[in-house]
């Protein structure tokens, strides 16, 4: 089953906050969400569970029973121990019986919260109340699942954990959306849609992506054009706007291709605007 949107543009007012924005989302696929802040990720994902109004173009999505969504700020009740947030879900869900005793083991021992069943969730490390929230998100088994930057804030050993509930709910059917700030875990999500003030900027396979970008990133030890340069680590990276050398890529990672992407748009923004 393939879920996602078709042309979509909100507005909040006079501000537009996606503009002419598709997306697929397919069953055992995870489709990764990248962009700074206000690029669009939230309100597209807001979008697909319908608490966000359409100003143009169709969402195709199952009902709100069926999504699994996992807000920016953890999804859970931090004044209710972690076994009553699992139980409090179930019965929003109508997971019972020995489904839910299943679904309760299952979860606490990916998320290595059995010994904890008994804590406050608020007294929960960021990265336990970030794998409790996913699990929350997931406990019925929705066929689509909508993760707000889950990673977020997390530690390095809770973010491994945490993508490989995500790449185990993937393997088990379920379509995902998963907006991310880190370009890591994007890089290993079979889709990814670059976001830039509401409007796609790039899409489609990581591979695809590295390709799809205007000109081509150039590595050097000096800075050249200030405008158009950024520092990597020890080394400084140039967008190109003339197609690459033969033999050399357009971009050695997302990381290159996204900064890239946005500031080719930015010069042709400049161009027509001078033209204008």
């Amino acid at each position: 089953m393939t879920w996602g949107v078709s042309h979509l543009s909100v507005r909040y007012g006079d501000v537009a906050a996606l503009t002419d924005v598709s997306l697929e989302v397919v069953a055992g696929e995870v489709v990764a969400l990248v962009g700074g802040d206000g690029a669009g990720k939230t309100t597209l994902l807001r979008s697909m569970t319908r608490t966000v109004g359409a100003h143009a173009g169709e969402v195709n999505a199952p009902g709100v029973a069926q999504i699994g969504f996992m807000p920016t700020q953890a999804g859970v009740w931090r004044e209710l121990t972690v076994d009553e947030n699992i139980s409090f879900v179930a019965a929003a869900q109508g997971v019972a019986g020995a489904d839910l005793t299943q679904r309760r083991a299952e979860l606490l021992e990916a998320t290595g919260l059995t010994e904890a069943t008994d804590r406050l969730a608020g007294a929960l490390s960021g990265g336990m109340r970030q794998k409790l929230a996913f699990s929350l998100a997931m406990l019925h088994r929705p066929p689509l699942l909508l993760l707000d930057e889950p990673s977020t804030g997390v530690d390095p050993v809770s973010r491994v954990e945490l993508w490989r509930m995500i790449a185990k709910a993937a393997a088990d059917g379920a379509a995902i959306a998963m907006a991310t700030t880190y370009l890591d875990e994007a890089d290993r999500a079979s889709q990814v849609v670059v976001l830039d003030s509401g409007e796609v900027l790039l899409a489609g396979t990581p591979a695809e992506v590295l390709e799809a970008i205007p000109g081509h990133v150039r590595v050097s030890a000096s800075r050249g054009d200030a405008a158009r340069s950024w520092r990597r680590g020890h080394q400084y990276r140039e967008w190109v706007a003339e197609d690459p050398p033969a033999g050399v890529a357009r971009a050695a990672d997302l990381e290159d291709a996204v900064v890239a992407a946005a500031l080719a748009k930015e010069a042709a923004l400049t161009t027509e605007a001078a033209r204008g």
